[in-house]
């Protein structure tokens, strides 16, 4: 029996419009309304660039020490020297391709093993995600900094590359964990039973349907992994856990606190990479409010719905 439905006194906000150009077109969408992705996109770009570009935005090598120690900022100098007499603003920009791609190689390296030991075990099921998830539990009881000095405590040699493969191997679980319940939630979904009894066989399934709709998820792992793997290389690094002879933004820190630069006035050889490594973890946190929007489509429904009930009211 069919029944009537009762005229509402309100009308429905609009729908939206449809998304032409699939999750592209919706991330545009996000930026259009909210700049804030756009902003830490910029802010990125613009370190990523200045990093690039190093040899051409100075002459000199960040190494040399023929200049006059703790000299402040100049037309000659831009951020001044080092106790050392060394070029803070060659350092600063070939320490950003140290630290940034020490950062992102570790995210890259923390995301794959999450990726792998989130989704593969609960997928299976059985002992092996029993097993794996136990093992997820202990990795995020443990203090993750204490863990790194220890580790690095012992590895003879700690350069850049050695310090991203600890910290991405030490980095996995919070991710893990999150990618493991959600893979738990999408293997009951109507469209996962329906490929399994279409006889899909089980790579299939995850490959080319449970991955692609927590692409998303994944991506937002890749930014907190990467701005997690940046704060501590810079903190190893700071503590002298590093190779002070590689020139990175945390060993500028540790050089810096070790020439007593407070102490003698010299603010321009520990700001400026205090400042990019905040500005660097301000710049993803920025764009992951999009990478948001886009794999939670609640919060975008949450925006419309208010601002149409804003313009009611008006």
């Amino acid at each position: 029996m069919n029944v009537p439905a009762t005229p509402s006194t309100a009308s429905p906000p609009s729908p939206a419009p449809p998304a032409r150009g699939g999750r592209w077109h919706t991330w545009g969408d996000i930026v259009k309304r909210d700049k804030r992705p756009l902003v830490g996109v910029g802010i990125l770009l613009l370190f990523v660039l200045m990093a690039a570009l190093a040899p051409v935005l100075t002459h000199y090598s960040p190494t040399a020490t023929n200049f006059t120690p703790l000299a402040a900022p100049s037309a000659r100098h831009w951020l001044g020297t080092t106790a050392s007499g060394q070029d803070i603003w060659s350092q600063f920009l070939y320490g950003g391709r140290v630290s940034l791609s020490v950062g992102f190689a570790a995210g890259l390296i923390a995301t794959v093993l999450a990726v792998v030991l989130g989704m593969l075990p609960a997928y299976v099921g059985g002992w092996v995600d029993t097993g794996m998830a136990t093992l997820t539990n202990i990795m995020l009881v443990i203090p993750g900094l204490p863990l790194l000095i220890v580790i690095t405590a012992y590895v003879h040699q700690t350069g850049p590359a050695t310090i991203a493969l600890v910290i991405g191997l030490t980095g996995w679980a919070w991710g893990a964990r999150i990618l493991r319940a959600q893979t738990l939630t999408l293997s009951r979904r109507d469209f996962i039973v329906a490929a399994r009894l279409a006889g899909d066989n089980r790579w299939r399934v995850l490959l080319a349907e449970i991955l692609p709709n927590m692409l998303s998820l994944v991506i937002a792992n890749l930014v907190f992994a990467a701005i997690g793997a940046i704060l501590a290389e810079a903190s190893l690094e700071f503590l002298g856990l590093g190779n002070p002879d590689t020139v990175t933004w945390g060993t500028m820190l540790y050089w810096a606190d070790a020439g007593e630069a407070l102490l003698n006035g010299a603010w321009w050889w520990i700001v400026p990479p205090g400042l990019a490594i905040a500005l660097v973890g301000l710049s993803l946190s920025l764009v992951n409010f999009g990478i948001d929007q886009v794999s939670n489509p609640r919060l975008r429904v949450n925006r419309r719905t208010k601002r149409s009930s804003v313009l009611r009211r008006d």
